[in-house]
């Protein structure tokens, strides 16, 4: 089983990081996905306040994210070292579109050095790196420290399957964000419990299983801000029935 993990901006709500590692634990999970929600990536002072945190609760902090990257090395190297220091092995990236391609270049590098990888979140439809084409061109252009962190209901928003992204892009696919919408006929979105919307959930879980490296699952659900808990339980609940 792929480690299945929470994206912490489901949690936003929730700005002590204490509160939202026992939410984790109250969750059955181990894993979390911190946004800049939870952690300044900027100060440097904070980080072994916050990694110690989740480690003294059992909750392994498995990427951060979603982060871009714009061919800042300063900044983007403070990224990296937290990302070290908390034993994540990825980030889950966005690039600038007017700094490719120097910003691959740049974070290439940086993470070869600290020994990560850079998954590029394709958020939907609006966004420069929501289509396949351009993730397929991103990646013909980039080495393989930079691969796809799949949000699959962003996909969805794309006319995309993301089923079939697990199997296009297997040898670049670094995670998987979790996620469902359902559609009005204007093309709004909602997000809903995964496997009650759009997404086939079980094809999804049985694309990643057949990837020989660890792939971490992640669930988002940005719904019932204030509340998201009993929903949050539902996804991991759906997931888990699917993932035996």
């Amino acid at each position: 089983m792929n480690k299945l993990a929470i994206q912490s901006y489901c949690l936003r709500s929730t700005k002590e990081n204490s509160e939202v590692a026992a939410k984790v634990n109250e969750l059955g999970l181990d894993g979390i996905e911190l946004c800049g929600v939870h952690v300044d990536f900027n100060d440097e002072s904070k980080f072994d306040e916050v990694i110690g945190i989740y480690g003294d609760a059992g909750v392994q902090i498995v990427s951060i994210g979603v982060e871009r990257f714009a061919d800042d090395e300063t900044r983007e190297r403070k990224l990296c070292e937290f990302a070290k220091k908390a034993g994540a092995k990825q980030i889950s990236a966005d690039f600038a579109i007017d700094r490719v391609p120097d910003a691959y270049r740049t974070a290439e590098r940086l993470a070869e050095e600290y020994d990560l990888k850079l998954a590029i979140h394709n958020h939907g439809g609006q966004h420069w790196m929501g289509c396949n084409d351009v993730l397929d061109n991103a990646f013909k252009n980039s080495n393989d420290r930079i691969g796809l962190c799949l949000d699959t209901a962003w996909a969805m928003h794309s006319h995309a399957d993301p089923v079939k992204m697990c199997e296009q892009f297997a040898d670049r696919l670094y995670g998987v964000h979790i996620k469902d919408f359902v559609f009005d006929r204007s093309g709004g979105h909602e997000d809903v419990v995964v496997g009650r919307g759009n997404l086939d959930l079980p094809g999804l879980v049985a694309a990643i299983r057949v990837l020989d490296w660890d792939c971490p699952m992640i669930i988002e659900y940005e719904g019932d801000i204030d509340n998201p808990m009993p929903a949050l339980k539902e996804c991991v609940a759906a997931t888990r029935a699917v993932d035996q």
